[in-house]
């Protein structure tokens, strides 16, 4: 159902901390413009946990303005069920095309706890799914035996595989052959998930680099890897900034350096600073200096 690059896109703020709309839809528009295949708003980079219901809706009706018909899927990421099913219903009636569904942010749930709030919130906005597998940052691991109980549930289409572990998508594979859409969720895998079957990629620094992104994207999709390697050694650095628990902050920093976007973010997070900073502005300096020519990719 969904395959290609979607961007987990990025919120802007106003120095009064309120949605800066207006650069939110020139934000997006450039992605589009740049040739990816979807928008997921609210995620983990777009701050999602950090805005009010109101305005992640605001930020969805904002990615519709500008998608041109390519899906737009919410990020569905609270704490308790209740709260998500809401926010899912009323993502359903704003137009979202579907959903991508973070399992718990805060209470850690054992696999059948894991089934129950993934399919009670997807039951609540009757849309199609993408689940959010990260193990890594959210201590769930959406299992191959979780997702075979899923896999029962027809709205469940899809899954963002962040295990960290390349081998997650070839076990998806010889379960459920092509019943899920897997897409790469850790951006310096890409090459790798890629190239061993995953259909899409949930990216990052694409925000900055979306052309480059499509790029990779296609040329891999074309198995013209060797080309697609030359490009994906040069971007290997700036994809490393994704992996961290300040990826908010140096995406911001390299989206602003290269798109002359705010970097601003809603506290508790501050700006990079300090050597943090100085060394994300080395790693863009660096690949902007020997930024690549890009191959034609259909």
């Amino acid at each position: 159902m969904w395959q290609g690059v979607f961007p987990a896109v990025t919120a802007k703020f106003n120095a009064d901390d309120t949605l800066d709309h207006a650069e939110m839809e020139r934000c997006f528009a450039f992605q589009i413009a740049s040739g990816v295949d979807g928008i997921i708003v609210n995620g983990s980079l777009g701050e999602g946990p950090m805005l009010s219901h109101d305005e992640r809706l605001a930020v969805l009706k904002t990615a519709k303005s500008v998608a041109g018909g390519r899906p737009v899927l919410m990020t569905i990421a609270d704490a308790a069920t209740r709260d998500c099913a809401s926010l899912a219903k009323r993502a359903a009636s704003a137009g979202a095309d579907g959903l991508m569904i973070v399992p718990s942010l805060v209470y850690h749930t054992n696999p059948k706890e894991t089934v129950g709030t993934l399919s009670a919130i997807a039951q609540a906005a009757d849309l199609p799914v993408m689940i959010y597998s990260n193990r890594v940052a959210y201590r769930v691991d959406v299992t191959v035996e979780i997702m075979a109980e899923l896999a029962k549930d027809k709205r469940f289409v899809a899954v963002k595989e962040s295990s960290d572990d390349i081998r997650r998508t070839i076990d998806l594979q010889n379960a459920f052959g092509d019943r899920f859409d897997i897409f790469t969720g850790v951006d310096n895998l890409a090459y790798e998930a890629l190239a061993v079957g995953a259909v899409g990629w949930v990216a990052g620094l694409v925000v900055a680099f979306p052309e480059e992104t499509v790029a990779l994207y296609r040329l891999m999709k074309q198995k013209r890897y060797d080309e697609a390697l030359v490009l994906y050694r040069w971007f290997r650095p700036l994809l490393d900034l994704d992996v961290s628990s300040y990826l908010v902050q140096n995406l911001k920093l390299v989206e602003a350096i290269v798109t002359g976007t705010t970097e601003r973010v809603r506290a508790p997070r501050l700006p990079l600073e300090g050597a943090q900073r100085a060394l994300v502005e080395k790693i863009v300096a660096d690949a902007l200096a020997n930024r690549p020519a890009l191959a034609k990719a259909a």
